[in-house]
């Protein structure tokens, strides 16, 4: 078959069909590119770019064939209701006999030969999902001098490989290229939804209701017609290698290929939710139509449309205390008699939500509430509750959500000691010890976690007081922003770090680079997309994010809140010590800081979490450390008293005794510092502030 299709090939020019010359065959997309890979490495790139175009759409026309003839053969096999009759058994294999025999005249009828040619192996499957074909395609059209064709095949690529480096490269210049149209930079397989769904999105942010409205229903309607796409291929040949052992019986044989469609069609709702490129599946996304189609039809006083896309929500939710608050609303508005009817969508709410996703949709709308208070709503509860401690400015003053101010949460004492601790720890501390920044080249870094500062102690580094100020002052900040944000909800530390970046000096002209660039605490930050995507490598159970200040005799270094497109600055703060500054890590908040280009600043970065598994492990080891360390200097104070009620020398009172390894004076830290042979820790990647 392979010589004879490579003969075939050989006599085809271009532009010829996807299908064989006389036949009306459709030739295997498999074969179709694993010649035009050949075609590729011989730098072939005429019959390569021929080639692989032709895998592409015989692919692409394969899968119309099998979505087109699974739902017709559904419909002439009537599965009506196969098990009411007595004889069901009889009854519902006929049926199955029926559509067998469908889908094979179906099949056959349509790619003009025998269907199981079609069949390509697990690995060629996924190279297509990936679209790997466009990555030789584009170097093809490329030596052919067709630029913009080039281009599209490049991006279509791309934007479901967006962590390709050498893509990247080739984009990047492909965008400075003369000649190039912008109207190139576009994805062949573009699924009609998404770019529906985001402009919805957006219209909605900008309270554009009505708009939003027709957008997001376009984009609820291509979201169902992929879904049943989707799974119609479903119910294709079992796959090898299943988790399933196959038995010899036929019920058995027969239950194993149902359950393996059945994850199938589960695993469709995953797939539509997934862009192209990301890895994660946009939480609640077939709900979240419905949900933001509630809000805008309400906006713009339609609360009977509002009220059906309400009841069609409650299909997936029922106990969502939300949304049953509005249904009761509508109710009143509307009257009794008014129809509250769910819309006549055709889905079933329970295929579309996975159940490990139903939790995690409670744990969601409960963040949604904390959210939605704002600061007056805060003041409800009652008067803040740290004395000396002011709120400088709220979120309305920062010009964002969820955004906060303190003063005062250190004294310039504290602030001092803290500071000791950084340069007494110096190049000892973890993080990069003083090398040169990970964001910048023009400045160093040092960072010290709360483990690594008690542990210096006990080696008599630095001082036992100041190590256990940086515990307690974070502590304090902790309790502060859990009293602010999530009162009567127990904030947990996922990381503590006190961080200082220093300019490096003679290399600070001209330039144009930040601190750290603008980011997201706890999701990547997309800014072209505009998005923000909750997934890994992104700390995705971070809630909220401090800082705590300790200085501001330094140039820039200014913390700063943005747009989600990382370009539009919302909001400044300076730093100062004692100043807290704390917010949600979500894509509400994101966030950079401007250039130090003079001094050094050093701050306390700190990051909350409600979820108790994901409490900060070296933070638990520190604070038994600390307790541990307490514990052995009472017991020596209480050695001094009795020594010093038995010594009647009149001589001056013998110096306490320390705990072992525990700093004594400047001299005896000189004599204990950098001789400890301690090895340095492994670097952490970190997003710090």
């Amino acid at each position: 078959m392979a010589s004879l299709l490579l003969l075939l090939l050989a006599l085809s020019g271009p532009g010829t069909s996807v299908f064989s010359p006389g036949s009306g065959r459709l030739l295997p997309y498999d074969l179709l590119y694993a010649d035009g890979v050949r075609a590729y490495f011989a730098r072939d790139w005429p019959r390569a770019a021929e080639l692989l175009q032709r895998a592409l759409h015989s692919y692409s026309q394969l899968l119309v064939a099998r979505r087109g003839c699974q739902g017709r053969c559904r419909e002439e096999a009537g599965f009506a209701d196969p098990l009411a009759a007595p004889s069901w058994e009889t009854r519902f294999f006929d049926r199955i006999l029926q559509r067998a025999e469908c889908l094979g005249e179906c099949l056959g009828r349509r790619l003009g030969s025998e269907p199981s040619l079609h069949r390509a192996s697990r690995e060629i499957q996924e190279d297509f999902e990936q679209r790997e074909p466009y990555n030789y395609l584009q170097v093809a059209l490329f030596q052919l001098k067709k630029l913009d064709e080039a281009v599209s095949a490049a991006h279509t690529f791309f934007v479901a490989n967006p962590q390709h480096l050498q893509m990247r490269e080739d984009m990047e210049k492909y965008q400075r290229m003369a000649g190039v149209k912008l109207e190139s930079f576009r994805d062949l397989q573009a699924t009609l939804y998404w770019e529906a769904y985001e402009t919805g999105v957006q219209q909605y942010n900008v309270e554009e209701y009505l708009q939003a409205a027709v957008k997001l229903e376009e984009s609820l309607k291509e979201v169902l017609l992929a879904l049943e796409d989707c799974r119609a291929l479903c119910e294709g040949p079992q796959e090898d290698g299943t988790e399933e052992e196959m038995q010899p019986g036929l019920y058995e044989a027969i239950a194993a290929h149902y359950i393996q469609v059945l994850k199938c069609r589960q695993h469709c709702v995953l797939e539509v939710a997934t862009k192209p490129g990301r890895i994660s599946a946009t939480d609640d996304f077939i709900p979240s139509h419905l949900d933001l189609l509630q809000f805008a039809y309400d906006q713009v006083g339609n609360q009977a449309l509002a009220a059906e896309c309400a009841a069609s929500y409650l299909l997936f939710y029922p106990s969502d205390e939300l949304m049953l608050e509005k249904m009761k609303r509508y109710q009143a508005e509307l009257g009794e008699e008014a129809s509250m009817t769910a819309r006549e969508d055709p889905w079933t709410p329970d295929e579309l939500i996975p159940g490990s996703l139903k939790q995690k949709h409670r744990e969601n709308r409960e963040k949604q509430r904390l959210e939605n208070l704002d600061v007056g709503e805060q003041e409800q509860r009652g008067p803040f509750s740290f004395e000396g401690i002011t709120v400088a400015m709220d979120s309305h003053q920062l010009n964002g959500s969820q955004r906060v101010v303190f003063d005062r949460v250190l004294t310039d004492s504290e602030c001092k000691d803290i500071l000791r601790l950084a340069k007494a720890a110096g190049g000892t501390g973890d993080g990069y010890r003083g090398r040169q920044s990970p964001h910048t080249p023009h400045e160093r870094f040092e960072g010290l976690t709360v483990l690594k500062a008690l542990q210096l102690a006990q080696d008599g580094i630095v001082n036992w007081r100041d190590a256990t100020l940086l515990l307690h002052a974070s502590e304090k900040s902790r309790k502060i922003v859990e009293s602010y944000f999530t009162p009567g909800k127990r904030l947990h530390f996922s990381f503590t770090h006190l961080v200082c970046r220093t300019a490096v000096e003679g290399d600070q002209d001209g330039r144009m680079d930040l601190s750290h660039p603008v980011h997201a605490d706890n999701c990547l930050l997309d800014p072209e997309g505009k998005e923000c995507w909750r997934e890994p490598p992104a700390y995705m159970y971070r809630d909220f994010s401090g800082i705590l200040y300790l200085n501001d005799d330094f140039h820039g270094g200014d913390l700063f809140f943005t747009e989600v497109d990382a370009v539009t600055v919302t909001a400044q703060v300076r730093p100062k010590c004692g100043k807290l500054v704390a917010f949600s890590s979500g894509r509400e908040n994101p966030h950079g800081i401007w250039a130090v280009t003079h001094g050094r600043r050093c701050a306390i970065a700190l990051w909350y979490t409600l979820s108790p598994e994901h409490a900060e492990q070296e933070r638990m080891e520190a604070e038994d450390l600390m307790r541990q360390g307490d514990m052995e200097q009472e017991l020596s104070h209480t050695d001094v008293e009795e020594h010093m009620g038995t010594d009647h020398s009149g001589g001056a009172s013998p110096e306490p005794p320390v705990p072992k390894g525990r700093a004594r004076s400047t001299s005896q830290r000189r004599t204990s510092g950098s001789e400890s042979g301690q090895q340095p820790q492994k670097l952490r990647a970190r997003d710090e502030f």
